[in-house]
Parts: structure tokens; sequence; C-alpha cells
């Protein structure tokens, strides 16, 4: 029992090492995921009430941008690292075995938690009472039977952004003493609690029940990140005197990077919303194949990103820049080493990996070539989103939120337009639709408008990419 203890409570200052234990925590965390996705599909297939549930998740996922996102890891790192002690040559101190909150850091994350909490109850009771009117924002080809379901889903699951805003406040920690062990058992949990709600709430409640699962996954999210959190010496309390200088500071450092988070969540939201009003199961479809190309995404892109950036964020305030300047361009080697092969099989072997993952109970074989030619689509810019990934937090890492800003902000309205442009064309233009349609081998089936979305989708995401690597050079690398 003191061994696996003592294992929960590792930490990992490499960053390969850090990367490769989120990255196996996440190909675990992302077989439940498939997993999830599999008995979804076994057990609902692409349907109007699933269509309803995927747009379930745009409001409360906004909630949690809007007001969670204002206090994230990535903005709360630098300000906590600023306010503990640093690694001494005996291992103690931040990243230490010996690191333990100081007081004024806790002063600070209870300062945090008891405004930024705040906030998000008032702002979901908001949002619980508007939804009968935000619905038809959201999905507004909905017929009235799956407005109703949407604002019903959209309710229960308002509990999420609640549960996995604390759970963030507590993650800054876990990421902060690099306990990157504990910290990735988090999605896994998350997978579970929607797991069970397929297997076990939605015999009972219906299409509700995987509403519940989502809270449930939640609240486990939570609870591991608590325990993390505690075991470093830090709780979260509600602070009697708020010292509102030091949350303006974080909120004006995190306002940019959270306007580009909600730009990029309000061009799914017209995704979503442009969905609606195509064939039935429109949504799953796009839903299935994102989820897809995000297995790679999150194994690789993301676990370097998330596990580069407190040693970037650590080598840049201490004044170190050609340290800083190493981590980024080993980092982004890594993620360009190990994405590539993996688009090539996604691309070349789709339907396989469709058919293998998804293709049971209710989901046809239909739906196994439109997600597939959705996923080889999607898998053209998986490169280009773990970059994102990295390239954003490096600028996070330096404190500059607003060069991030102004390309998200850029290509989410690109994405908008292109998802509206391409679906008229598509419909329009004989010719552009019959060479899409054979060369994703999916002319003889109905609904393969709904494949523009994804199409759209990457070549903003590509843009985003190419403008993001382009002030990287200009900012920090303009001899090279």
């Amino acid at each position: 029992m003191e061994k696996i203890l003592r294992i929960f409570g590792k930490e990992y200052g490499n960053i390969n090492q850090a990367a490769l234990l989120l990255g196996c925590f996440t190909l675990f965390s992302q077989i439940l995921a498939l997993f999830r996705d599999r008995s979804i599909a076994h057990f609902i297939g692409p349907s109007s009430s699933l269509d309803a549930y995927y747009a379930a998740f745009r409001v409360p996922d906004l909630i949690f941008i809007c007001i969670a996102s204002l206090a994230s890891v990535t903005v709360l790192i630098p300000f906590m690292a600023a306010k503990m002690p640093a690694r001494s040559h005996d291992g103690s101190g931040v990243g230490g075995d010996g690191g333990k909150a100081t007081s004024e850091a806790q002063k600070y994350l209870n300062d945090i938690f008891t405004v930024f909490f705040s906030l998000m109850i008032f702002v979901s009771l908001a949002a619980f009472f508007l939804m009968p009117y935000l619905a038809p924002l959201i999905a507004p080809g909905f017929a009235p039977l799956f407005q109703e379901k949407l604002i019903l889903l959209s309710r229960i699951m308002l509990l999420s952004p609640i549960l996995m805003g604390l759970s963030n406040l507590f993650g800054t920690v876990t990421q902060l003493f690099h306990k990157f062990f504990i910290y990735s058992l988090s999605p896994i949990f998350y997978n579970l609690g929607i797991i069970a709600g397929v297997l076990f709430f939605y015999p009972i409640f219906g299409i509700y029940g995987l509403a519940i699962g989502v809270v449930l996954g939640a609240l486990m999210h939570l609870g591991i990140q608590f325990y993390a959190s505690r075991s470093c010496g830090f709780t979260l309390k509600f602070s009697p005197s708020v010292n509102f200088k030091d949350i303006k500071q974080a909120a004006a450092a995190s306002f940019p990077r959270t306007l580009g988070l909600a730009f990029n969540n309000i061009a799914l939201i017209s995704i979503i919303a442009l969905a609606s009003f195509l064939k039935s199961g429109s949504i799953s479809i796009f839903n299935f194949s994102f989820n897809l190309q995000s297995v790679p995404l999150n194994i690789i892109g993301i676990s370097y990103a998330v596990a580069a950036f407190p040693t970037l964020a650590k080598s840049f305030s201490g004044g170190r820049k050609d340290e800083f300047k190493k981590h980024l361009k080993s980092t982004a080697r890594a993620i360009v080493f190990w994405s590539l092969p993996v688009i090539f099989l996604f691309i070349v072997l789709r339907a396989q990996i469709v058919r293998v993952i998804l293709g049971s109970g209710s989901f046809s074989w239909d739906d196994t070539r439109l997600v597939a030619a959705g996923l080889a689509i999607f898998s053209v810019s998986i490169l280009a989103q773990g970059m994102i990934a990295l390239l954003s937090r490096s600028y996070y890492a330096t404190g500059n939120t607003k060069r991030p800003l102004l390309v998200n902000f850029s290509c989410s309205v690109l994405i908008i337009i292109l998802s509206y442009v391409f679906i008229d064309f598509f419909k329009n233009a004989l010719l552009f639709r019959y060479f899409m349609e054979s060369l994703l081998k999916v002319n003889d089936i109905a609904g393969t408008e709904v494949l523009m979305l994804p199409l759209a989708y990457s070549i903003g995401t590509i843009l985003n990419f190419i403008l993001h690597w382009i002030f990287i050079k200009r900012d920090f690398m303009p001899d090279e």
C-alpha cells in the first residue's frame, strides 16, 4: 500500500517522462472514451435524440470556458509559482518531494475559489432558467420535441461546469507540483462516469441517463483532483477578505485566453446550429468523427503540451530564454514525429478503424462510411491542433495571452464563414459535390453535406497553426 501511495504522489520534472506518463494514461482514458462512444453508437446510434445529447454540451461547455478558464491551470500556474519557494538543491520547494503549500499561495487559491465559484453558481443558475430561450439558438433546426429534450439535457449538465471548475482549481496544484500520475487519472474517472450513464442510467432514464453520467463523471474528476491537492497541503475555503488586486491580475491575464477559447466554442455552436438543419443524426456523425480524431490528438499533442507548460513557464519566468526555446523546439519536434504516422494511418485505415470501434448495434454501414469520411478530413489537421496546444501554451507561459486571442478569434470567424460557404457550395456546385463524395467514397449515401463541417474546421485549424508559428518565430526566434 505504501508503494502504491508513493507512486500516486511521485513528481515528474522531466518533460519527456511527464509526457510519456500523460500519454500512457491518456491512451487508457481514450480507450475508455472509445468504449464510451461504442456503447453510445451501439445502444442509440446517430439519431435526433443523440443529436440533442451532443448539442446539450454547448451551453455548459461555454459557461465552463467563460468562467472556469478565467482561473485556469495555464494562467494560475505562473502566479502560483511566484508565491511558492523555488526548488532547492536538496529537492525541497516546488517540484521537490518536500514541497508544501505556503500561506501566501493558499490565500491566493482561496481568493480565486471564492470569486470564481460564486460566479459559476450564479451564471449556471441564470442559464438554467434561460435554457428555453437559448435552445433555439443552439439547434434552430430541431423539432419542438427535441428542443424540449435539449433544454432538459442542458439543465442536467449545468452541474458539470461547476464540478469541473472546482477540479480545474485543484488541477493547478497537482500540475504545479508535477504530480502528473494522479492528475492524469481524472479523465479516466470522467469517462467511467459517462460509461456508467450509458450502461446503467440509459436503460432507466433514456437519453437523460447519459446526462446523469456526465455529471457523475465530473464529480469523480473533481474527487481525484481534490485528493491530489490535499496531499500537497492545499484545501479550498471561502475567503472572508478577498484580495481583489490579485483576482484582477489573474482575470486580466486570462481574459484574452478565455475569449480565444470562447470563440472556438462559439464556432462549434455555429457548426451544431448549422448541422441541426441537415439530415437527422448529422450532429452525431460530426461528434463521432471529432471524438475519434481527438484520440491521437490527446495522446500526443495535448500530452506533450501539458507536460511542457510548467517547464516553459519556469524557464521564462527565470529569465532563461535559451532554455525556453530549447524546450519549445524539442517538444514541437516530438509532436511532429509522433503525429505524422498516426495521420497517415487514420486516413488510410479510416473505414476499418470506425467499423471496429463503433460498428455494432444501431450503428449502420452508412453511418460507418460517413464517420470514416469525417475522420479522414479531421485527421489532416491533427498535427496542427497538437501544435496549437503547444504554441498557445508557450505564449501563456510568457504571460502574453493577447497574441493567441487574435489568432483564435480570426480563425474561429473563418471556421464559421467556411461552414456556411462550404455547405451552400456543396449543395449547389454539383462538380465539387461529386469530387468530394468520390474522393471520400460516399457518393451513394445520403447526408454527405455534413462532411463540409469537418472540412471547414480543419482548414481554419491549419491556418490557426500557421499564424501561431509565424508569430512564435517572430517573437522568440527572430534570428533563427
